[in-house]
């Protein structure tokens, strides 16, 4: 797995999170115990910090970077689903960001809210926890309470950091 240091600020990483080898993790990035980041992923902590809390997942190809105003924070137990970049902005714990969307700048996705796939989050825009938000740009669409989205940000954590472990104990470079 890549890591880099810049500036002297390198990665941290609990021994319990999976690091896909293809992942990239540079600066002030911080990745807590059984949270995950895939392949191709790029956190990128250059001038501010990122930390994914416990059990967090960010999946495959997307980007968490970050501003000289704000960090990131993506909460226990949230996803960052493929191909979705996270831009200076917080994730509440057990959030879900579908794939393929986009949270811009001072953007807050509250506790069990889900932000759902390709929508794009403005800067500064607020999703309250347990909300539905979609479109381009986001609106709050509702509470996902009763709603068959509320599934997939109920069971991501667990089956996201069960998959982790069995990619940590069994991914293995094929020789050609």
């Amino acid at each position: 797995m890549p890591l880099f240091s810049f500036e002297g600020k390198r990665p941290n990483v609990h021994p319990t999170a999976f690091i896909a080898p293809t992942a990239v993790l540079i600066g002030d990035v911080t990745v807590e115990e059984r949270a995950s980041v895939w392949y191709n992923a790029v956190l990128r902590g250059d001038l501010n910090p990122i930390v994914v809390r416990a059990g967090a997942n960010v999946q495959d190809c997307s980007v968490v970077h970050v501003t000289a105003r704000a960090g990131v924070e993506i909460g226990r137990g949230a996803t960052v689903g493929h191909n979705c970049t996270v831009h200076a902005a917080w994730l509440g714990e057990e959030a879900l960001v579908g794939n393929g969307s986009t949270v811009l700048d001072g953007a807050r996705i509250g506790a069990g809210a889900m932000v759902a796939g390709g929508a794009l989050v403005t800067p500064e825009t607020q999703v309250p926890d347990g909300m539905l938000a979609m479109g381009t740009p986001a609106k709050v669409k509702g509470p996902l309470a009763g709603t068959p989205a509320e599934f997939w940000v109920k069971a991501n954590p667990q089956g996201y950091q069960k998959l982790a472990q069995r990619h940590l104990a069994g991914i293995a470079e094929v020789p050609r």
